[in-house]
């Protein structure tokens, strides 16, 4: 009997599903379906089943099922810590890397009127960080107590100063609160270790975003509940997609785009180390799997707030000329489930698409600053220097579904020419056919290298 695994993705939009042959890596069918998180999140995990089954045939039996979720908000997170450039960044990158979407941030000693717009809007997690190991341990105490005396009900992780974690996780307790403690997201000045505050972000979506988002009814359907945030599998499939596995190799760096409907987000597997010798880099080594959300540049829901960002100018020149840009977008905000039909309406889908990649894009990388010396020309590097970066993966469901995908990077990328914006400089466009990356990223938990291949194949990558 063949095995067959079953990856679901509950998207804010569409719940996607996806049946996999694991003994060939290959793709057997894939189905939409209007997510209905707001009534019964089953009915439309129903649906998609449903016409999976139509195809494959009824009482096919899958031996693997497993889910991720977007569907609800998504993940949010708010983090607080020491330093805008160190500990807060460092709190930030372990957030998005662990599939969430940072709502704000805070730096040094929490204020009654910070507390007050916390207790307003936390999120769904709150990661609090501060001080290096043998560093400062007065701010991250300060808001440990702050927060626990506060009306605060969701999940705080503790990833800060060794030294003052266990007191500020008895006053957390103290005051009620759930608290999670892991270790320090910068122990020493400049040197990152987000991995374990990342699973523990992992471990307690799992344990409670899932419940609280009214999620839980969908995991008699899966295995071992819903794993992780979708941008999550997603960039978990671009490292496997880049890296490989022992038996098989992956294609090496890269850089993957995902337009959703909320929001786009860049993911980049690659060092990032300067490409230039007279280049000083400045601020934290950032990661080698690196995810940026932009909540403002969606197709959809922020369709407005993308328009707003890019001004219309902008929107115009990627659209062309005779568009009515403005009531259109309008119209894409209002009807999430809207799909183009007519001419103006693919013009005006392909301009969105352009201008949320390239700005997307241009956030994403590092930038460089020219300074003279007596011994010549200079440059600060901030960020990652992804010039030598070869390829260029699209995913979502518009390259799914719009004429010539590779199109929309090609002409994003290009308008993005200047030198002292860090991006792939000559990369090789690939487009995610079958909209399966985020199904990698899942599957690549209990057999990567089938995950590999199927990924591999959907991008039309060379055998």
């Amino acid at each position: 009997m063949t095995t067959r695994a079953l990856l679901i993705d509950f998207g804010s939009t569409y719940t996607k599903v996806v049946a996999v042959d694991l003994e060939q890596g290959s793709l057997l069918a894939r189905a939409t379906a209007l997510t209905t998180v707001e009534t019964d999140i089953v009915l439309g995990l129903a649906e998609a089943a449903a016409k999976i089954e139509e195809e494959l045939g009824r009482g096919c039996p899958f031996h693997h099922k497993l889910a991720c979720s977007s569907a609800a908000g998504g993940l949010r997170m708010v983090a607080i810590g020491l330093v805008p450039d160190f500990t807060v960044q460092a709190a930030r990158l372990a957030a998005l890397g662990a599939g969430a979407r940072v709502l704000r941030t805070y730096a040094y000693e929490l204020t009654e009127g910070e507390l007050r717009e916390l207790e307003r809007e936390p999120g769904d997690i709150i990661l609090l960080a501060g001080g290096t190991d043998g560093g400062d341990r007065e701010v991250l105490l300060h808001n440990a107590r702050f927060l626990a005396g506060s009306r605060i009900k969701v999940p705080i992780i503790l990833a800060g100063n060794k030294v003052a974690v266990p007191e500020g996780a008895r006053l957390l307790r103290q005051g009620g609160k759930d608290v999670r403690v892991t270790e320090n997201v910068m122990p020493e000045l400049g040197r990152l270790n987000i991995e374990p505050a990342r699973e523990t972000i992992r471990q307690v979506f799992m344990e409670k975003i899932v419940e609280a988002k009214g999620l839980s009814r969908a995991e008699a359907f899966v295995d071992g509940g819903i794993l992780m945030p979708t941008p999550a599998a997603v960039l978990a499939g671009a490292r496997l997609l880049a890296d490989g596995t022992p038996e098989e190799e992956g294609i090496g760096e890269l850089m993957v785009v995902d337009v959703g409907g909320a929001t786009t987000d860049i993911h980049s597997v690659a060092a990032g180390e300067p490409t230039r010798s007279n280049t000083i880099v400045r601020g934290l080594p950032e990661p080698r799997a690196k995810r940026t959300v932009e909540g403002d540049l969606g197709l959809r829901v922020s369709a407005l707030s993308l328009l707003e960002s890019a001004g219309l100018r902008r929107v115009q020149e990627n659209t062309g000329a005779g568009v009515k840009v403005e009531g259109l977008v309008a119209r894409l905000a209002a009807d999430v489930g809207w799909l183009p039909r007519t001419e103006e309406e693919k013009a005006l889908e392909r301009g969105l698409a352009v201008t949320a990649v390239e700005l997307a894009v241009r956030r994403h990388v590092g930038t460089l600053k020219e300074f003279y010396t007596p011994a010549g020309l200079y440059f600060i590097q901030e960020g990652k220097d992804l010039t030598a970066v070869p390829n260029v993966i699209g995913t979502g469901g518009i390259f799914a579904h719009l004429e010539d995908p590779v199109a929309i990077l090609a002409r994003a990328f290009a308008r993005n020419q200047n030198p002292l914006v860090l991006q792939p400089a000559a990369p090789r466009f690939f487009w995610d056919r079958d909209y399966i990356l985020w199904a990698a990223g899942l599957l690549g938990q209990i057999a990567p290298n089938q995950a590999l291949r199927l990924v591999k194949k959907s991008i039309g990558w060379p055998a």
